[in-house]
């Protein structure tokens, strides 16, 4: 059985607040593109994982691998499961690839080893794994705050679901951003922040330059020079947005038209920059 596991792009990103548990309260906006890796889930009478990224942990410290032992643990699974990894989304690049991972390895194994558990208690699970996690179970865009595991459909003012209508370009450098540097480098703030869910709904490219922010994207460029020189790359392009993915490293374009998008995915590729595009 063969399952995508798709990455995921942040439209804004708000450092709120540390917690008093070291986590820091957030509120984003989570859109899943198409950009995936894909895992092969085979009967076995063991549980094992494989991974075509050999820098890639196969062992239980493996966030695949800790999604299924806590089903197991669980539910008191007596089955096993061989679980192949075909990596092609980048790690440490704020794509959630590896909580995308996770989170397939839950839906799967849930419904291969006939799990009785409800939609609430897997996201509960997923959110032990990940604070992203818990957003890859859905199949739409999501607002998300706490710590990024408290989600709401993303919901227009007709009360419609929301749509990207855009050509997208993700770049990656070669550099992955680790989470606690790029927390370390921001001063939360929770003063007047504006709603991220109007801002992003408007689907307004020069409202969104002006309002929809990254906390992360600022310090990210001063401190990652390989980031930064991806940034300014788009600024030779059409893009009539531009932003970093999460705590990055992954820097993405939003186009209007798809010869512009072809046109930047060129840009990167002249460049040997690894580069994803996507049409709406």
């Amino acid at each position: 059985m063969k399952k995508q596991a798709p990455a995921k792009i942040n439209l804004g990103l708000h450092v709120l607040s540390k917690r008093n548990d070291g986590f820091h309260a957030l509120e984003t906006v989570f859109l899943a593109i198409k950009w995936a890796d894909e895992l092969t889930f085979s009967p076995s009478d063991t549980l094992s994982l494989v991974c075509s990224d050999p820098r890639l942990p196969m062992d239980h410290t493996n966030l695949c691998m800790k999604a299924a032992l806590i089903l197991k643990e669980r539910f008191q699974v007596v089955q096993g499961c061989q679980i192949h990894l075909q990596k092609n989304i980048p790690f440490g690049a704020g794509l959630g690839g590896g909580s995308s991972d996770a989170a397939t390895v839950l839906k799967q194994l849930a419904k291969s080893w006939n799990l009785p558990v409800s939609t609430a208690e897997l996201s509960e699970l997923a959110a032990l794994l990940g604070s992203d996690v818990p957003f890859f179970l859905h199949e739409q865009p999501m607002y998300a705050t706490g710590r990024g595991e408290i989600l709401t459909p993303l919901i227009n003012l007709d009360e419609t679901p929301y749509t990207f209508p855009f050509h997208l370009v993700v770049a990656m450098p070669v550099v992955a951003v680790p989470t606690p540097l790029a927390y370390r480098l921001i001063t939360p703030n929770n003063r007047s922040r504006p709603d991220l869910r109007k801002i992003v709904c408007t689907n307004d490219p020069e409202y969104w330059r002006k309002t929809l922010v990254n906390d992360f994207q600022l310090p990210i460029l001063s401190h990652f020079p390989e980031i930064n020189r991806v940034a300014t790359l788009f600024e030779e392009t059409n893009a009539v947005y531009t932003s970093l993915s999460g705590s990055g490293a992954a820097f993405f374009g939003v186009f209007e038209r798809a010869g512009h998008a072809r046109s930047a995915t060129k840009l990167f590729e002249d460049h040997h920059i690894n580069v994803w595009t996507d049409a709406p």
